[in-house]
């Protein structure tokens, strides 16, 4: 059993309370109308029972009064229980009634232990468990060490709290939430009781459950047998009516109206004015000589009560309902929402502002409307106010407010507003946002290449609480998690790369935040329709609409769209070749509401420069079930329809580019810049190596990358590193450094299939055959789920190196274990036709490979050789051609189409493709030398 709270219910800025605090004796009988539930037989007999025995609250209402009762049986089951329960807390508020505890008893067996009769006592502590999350509760907690308690035994706590609180003007309000199946329980029940002649209103939010008052001499019962039904599952994208969980209220308010008037005189122009002459006084003074506008005035007092005035629930001494005074707020210079509003609205009052305060439910605003009219119905207060026969709702709890925000709509459904002759409740009607939360821009360029990474400037300006949180965060980071910072935030739109010259930098004026990065990320271009193409939309490819109204209960659930929020993107993309025959595909332009978003968005091309211009904003409210099949075509369409940057068929390729930018380019200069400040802002750091040592590998300066990777792994060596830096050793040539490292490799793991896998081929290629093989049988004679694929690799090291024939016969026993496996039938296929033998079957295992294959460019290469033995070069160079549309770096493609033009009469053509395979892979010529394969 968990510390157990009486009755207890937490709403936040405006949170209410049924647990109290008494001057009275701690330890008193129950009063005479509550009726003790019986621990069942079973449980003291020590038989088959839930961990929950006893579930039992019993309230009552009098005179203003409201009587909470608990009643709680818990069985120790296990010695996890045990530590659990030997601690008991009952906090309660001193300020608005008593606590009494009734019986703490332990059951064994049939034995009862009354630990109270015992001595066994509550101590009583204030412990302000809140205040990091800056609330001041002023609860005090009784707490009790149960000595004595074993598992296999009942603990059971009945305790009552009284609470009448001034501020309610006499009137009574408590929720009741009710314990529901699948929770298992030997006995639950929730009774309500009250004077015949002055009813309480009351209200059941939950299915399946029967409530049927019965009156009882002077008084009626409303008596619910608990568990109630499981509540039905919906879906997490249902508005908050929908999903909330079962209870009962009630309250003696008569309507919203009653609600309303019951706050006014605790907001009430005369109570909360500001004096002549004050501290405050004197700052609405320069307000108003600042701005003669009263939306500008507005904005500034506003802006004072965000800024100025820190967050700080005070919930003791009636602080629950009860507002503090605007002179106090100011001179401590805190306050909870309703302090902040108070303050507020005293200080637009003062400048002649038409204004009132309104009660708001954040997260269940939708469900207000369902609910019984009380203020347990809400949990938040801030100001309406009209300037210019505008609506502005300002909400002292929010940060960096300006006056570009002035007319942005709070997503909080409906909102009750606080007047002397009663009001009903307000639909607020959301809009998007004046100013998008992030707004980031990016200066690309991509002047090089369609094959390298991004090089970019970046600046995001930022509001709200996010500016907020980064103003914060600026003042507790040093310099290098600042940093760390601004590249995780990047991140998240650019994708991952390398950050530097970051920067965070606040505007008071404007409440913004404004991060500046340089940076480099992994190029965006990809291959399609054998074009090289580039996604430039940033935002909606974001936005999922995919809600599921597949069950019958929720086929009639609309779709919650999120609060008022929003982002805009512009990019400005240099490309290469001054955009020579660049293109642009799909839909540039588009203004639409799609799925509950505001889309707008702009893009052009011209004189080598992509613009992008884009803003999304959500817009809050909800979508009905009707028209999600048209939101969810219209966002698909939006998606398929983002615009696109199709290249020139003979757009530069990194392999064009002999270690340098290219005339007229600055991309390669911009990145190695990058790379270089991010290794000199942190030189224990790998990773500005290995983006490097990747950068020069991708543009033939393998030995560069060899260096990079030997400060990597300086720093942290890793078998990714050592392979690495092995497999850039080999392709120099340098046959003995890259056999080392691929040694150290596996001396890090030596179970490492990659590992393994370039050490035993490495050695067969210097001549070890014998030492290659031990490697894989050694893994192979271990079994497990890696045997076979260690069996593989050892077929795939025979037929390159070794006896063909034993290769063969080892792929025929891996395919009966595993027909129909298309690298398997690849790489027998392969086999074939670079050792020359069994060609016929050969072309059979590829094109079953590629049948297949969702990815068919290997299987296309291993037929062109087949095709390239048998003397059929126009089929071979067909299969190339197809491999190398889909994957045009694939050097060993661009190596044998080059020897099939040759034996065509195509020797111009022929030398291009040498060309750019000994770029992509300068070992390739020795590879093929083994088959027997040359350039001429």
């Amino acid at each position: 059993m968990r510390s157990i709270v009486v009755a207890a219910v937490s709403l936040g800025c405006m949170a209410t309370s049924a647990a109290q605090a008494s001057d009275l004796p701690l330890y008193q009988p129950a009063p005479s109308w509550i009726i003790p539930a019986v621990l069942p037989d079973a449980a003291k007999t020590g038989g088959d029972t839930p961990a929950l025995v006893i579930f039992d609250t019993q309230q009552r209402i009098e005179d203003g009064r409201l009587w909470s009762y608990i009643d709680v049986a818990s069985h120790i089951t296990s010695p996890e229980m045990l530590a659990q329960a030997t601690s008991l807390a009952l906090p309660w508020a001193p300020d608005k009634g008593d606590i009494i505890v009734h019986e703490l008893a332990i059951w064994r067996g049939s034995q009862r232990i009354d630990l109270l009769a015992n001595g066994q006592k509550f101590t009583v502590l204030r412990r302000e468990q809140a205040l990091e999350q800056r609330e001041l509760t002023g609860i005090l907690t009784a707490t009790l060490a149960v000595e004595g308690l074993q598992v296999g035994d009942i603990l059971r706590l009945r305790a009552s709290t009284t609470s009448k609180d001034a501020a309610l003007g006499g009137r009574v309000q408590n929720v009741v939430p009710m314990i529901a199946l699948p929770a298992r329980v030997a006995f639950a029940r929730a009774r309500i009781s009250w004077p015949t002649a002055t009813p309480p209103r009351w209200k059941l939010e939950a299915d399946g459950v029967k409530a049927v008052p019965i009156r009882d001499g002077q008084y009626t019962v409303l008596d619910l047998a608990l568990p109630a039904p499981k509540p039905v599952e919906m879906p997490q994208d249902a508005p908050s009516r929908f999903r909330h969980p079962p209870m009962i209220e009630f309250a003696t308010f008569a309507d919203w109206a009653d609600v309303s008037k019951t706050f006014a005189p605790l907001y009430g122009a005369e109570a909360n004015a500001i004096a002549p002459g004050s501290p405050l006084r004197t700052e609405v003074d320069a307000i108003m000589k600042a701005d003669a506008t009263p939306i500008g005035r507005a904005e500034r007092a506003l802006e004072l009560v965000q800024d100025k005035i820190r967050y700080l629930a005070v919930g003791m001494d009636g602080g629950n309902y009860v507002p503090q005074k605007p002179a106090r707020t100011w001179e401590v210079r805190y306050g909870d929402c309703k302090a902040k509003t108070v303050l507020l609205l005293s200080m637009l009052r003062a400048m002649g502002i038409d204004a009132e305060p309104v009660l708001a439910a954040v997260g269940s605003g939708d469900f207000v409307t369902e609910r019984l009219p009380s203020a347990a119905a809400f949990n938040h207060v801030f100001v309406k106010a009209t300037i210019d026969g505008q609506t502005l709702w300002l909400d002292g709890t929010g940060a960096g407010s300006r006056l570009a925000d002035i007319h942005d709509t709070p997503d909080v459904g409906y909102v009750l507003p606080i007047r002397a002759d009663g009001a009903a409740l307000l639909r607020i009607a959301t809009h998007a946002n004046a100013r998008p939360v992030i707004d980031l821009i990016v200066e690309a360029d991509e002047t090089a290449s369609v094959d390298l990474p991004s090089a970019f400037e970046a600046t995001a300006i930022v509001h709200g609480r996010p500016a907020a949180m980064l103003t914060m965060a600026k003042t507790q980071l040093g310099e290098k998690e600042q940093r760390q910072a601004v590249g995780q935030f990047l991140q998240g739109f650019l994708g991952e790369g390398q950050f530097v010259d970051t920067s965070i930098t606040s505007d008071p004026i404007t409440g913004a935040v404004t991060l500046k990065a340089r940076g480099a990320t992994s190029t965006i271009w990809t291959t399609d329709d054998r074009r090289r193409k580039r996604a430039v939309d940033r935002l909606i490819d974001q936005v999922n609409f995919d809600p599921d109204r597949s069950k019958a209960t929720w086929a009639a659930v609309p779709v919650l769209v999120n609060q008022p929020d929003g982002m805009r993107y512009r990019l400005r993309l240099r490309l290469p070749d001054g955009g020579r025959a660049f293109a642009l595909e799909g839909e540039p332009d588009l203004k639409a509401n799609i799925a509950g978003y505001d889309i707008v968005r702009s893009a052009s091309l011209a004189n080598g420069m992509f613009t992008l211009d884009e803003r999304i904003d959500t817009v809050g409210g909800e979508i009905a079930v009707a028209r999600i099949p048209a939101e969810r075509d219209a966002l698909t369409t939006a998606k398929a329809r983002a615009p696109r940057i199709v290249a020139s068929a003979d757009t530069r390729r990194r392999w064009d580019i002999n270690a340098s930018d290219p005339p007229g380019a600055t991309q390669l200069k911009a990145i190695e810049a990058i790379f270089a400040k991010s290794i000199a802002d942190d030189p224990d750091e790998a990773s500005g190596y290995t983006s490097r040592a990747s950068l020069r590998s991708g543009v033939g300066d393998r030995r560069g990358a060899v260096a990079d990777l030997t400060h990597a792994i300086a720093i942290t060596p890793t078998i990714d590193l050592y392979l690495q830096r092995s497999t850039e050793s080999h392709e120099l040539g340098d046959m003995a450094a890259a056999l080392k490292d691929a040694e150290a490799a596996r001396a890090l793991d030596p179970s490492s299939q990659q590992a393994i896998g370039q050490l035993s081929d490495l050695k067969a290629e210097g001549g070890d055959m014998p030492g290659a093989l031990a490697l894989l049988d050694q893994r192979i004679a271990l079994g497990g789920s890696m045997r076979n694929a260690f069996r593989e690799a050892k077929a795939g090291l025979l037929g390159e190196y070794g006896d063909v024939t034993a290769a063969l016969l080892l792929f025929d026993s891996l395919i009966a274990d595993k027909p129909g496996s298309p690298s398997l039938m690849n790489a027998r296929c392969w086999a074939k036709g670079t050792r020359m033998v069994m060609i016929d079957s050969a072309l059979k295992d590829c094109t079953g490979a590629i049948e297949l294959s969702t990815d068919t460019s290997g299987p296309l290469d291993s037929r062109a050789m087949v095709w390239y033995r048998l003397g059929k070069y126009e089929q071979a160079l067909a299969d190339l051609d197809a491999v190398l549309a889909s994957t045009p770096n694939q050097a060993e493609s661009h190596f044998m189409r080059g020897i099939v033009l040759a034996k065509s009469d195509r020797r111009p053509e022929a030398t291009k493709e040498f060309a750019i395979a000994r770029r992509l892979l300068p070992s390739v010529d020795r590879r093929y030398a083994r088959y027997s394969i040359k350039a001429d």
